[in-house]
C-alpha cells in the first residue's frame, strides 16, 4: 500500500471531527441556538462542577490552550463569567444566566447525542469512543513523536535517518 494514497491517522481523526462538528451545528442552528459545538465539553464541565481551567482540563479530552480560548469565545458570547481567585494567577469560571439556561436546554439533546453516537458505533462494530479514549491513553503513555523514532529506527537505514 503506498502511504501517499492513504490517508493518515491526522487527517482521518480531524475528517471524522469536522462531520461530527457540521452535523452537530446543524441542529443547534436547528434549535435557534447561538451556540458552537466546542463549547459542549466546556459547559458540560462548568455543570459538572469544574471552576476553573485546571478542573476543565482534568475533565475533558482538551489541552490547557483549547480550553482557554474556548472560553474567551464563551465569555464573548456572554455565556461565562470571570472573577479573579485570591492568588490572582487563576480565574473562576461560571456560567452566566444565560449559559445556565442554555444548559438547561442542551440536556436533552445531549442525551440524543448519545444516542445516536451508539447508534454509530453498532453500526460500524466497534466501540469507537472506547477505542479513541484507549489511544489517547496510549500516546500519553508513549507519545506519537517517540513512536514514530522508535518506526524509524527500525524501518530506515541509518543514513535517512539522520536526514542525509
Amino acid at each position: 500500500m503506498n502511504p501517499n494514497e492513504t490517508p493518515g491517522l491526522g487527517e482521518l481523526l480531524r475528517y471524522v471531527s469536522e462531520l461530527v462538528e457540521f452535523g452537530a451545528e446543524e441542529h443547534y442552528r436547528g434549535m435557534r441556538l447561538n451556540y458552537r459545538a466546542r463549547y459542549t465539553p466546556i459547559l458540560r464541565a462548568l455543570k459538572a462542577g469544574a471552576e476553573t481551567v485546571t478542573d476543565i482540563t482534568a475533565r475533558c479530552y482538551l489541552t490547557q490552550g483549547a480550553i482557554s480560548q474556548t472560553i474567551g469565545l464563551m465569555e464573548a458570547d456572554g455565556l461565562i463569567l470571570r472573577e479573579a481567585l485570591q492568588d490572582g494567577r487563576k480565574s473562576r469560571i461560571r456560567l452566566s444566566s444565560l449559559g445556565r439556561n442554555l444548559g438547561r436546554k442542551l440536556e436533552q439533546h445531549w442525551r440524543v447525542t448519545f444516542a445516536a453516537i451508539e447508534t454509530l458505533e453498532d453500526e460500524i462494530g466497534h466501540p469507537l469512543r472506547q477505542t479513541l479514549a484507549e489511544t489517547a491513553r496510549a500516546l500519553e503513555q508513549q507519545g506519537f513523536s517517540a513512536r514514530l523514532t522508535a518506526a524509524k529506527a527500525k524501518f530506515l537505514p541509518v543514513r535517512s535517518r539522520r536526514g542525509e
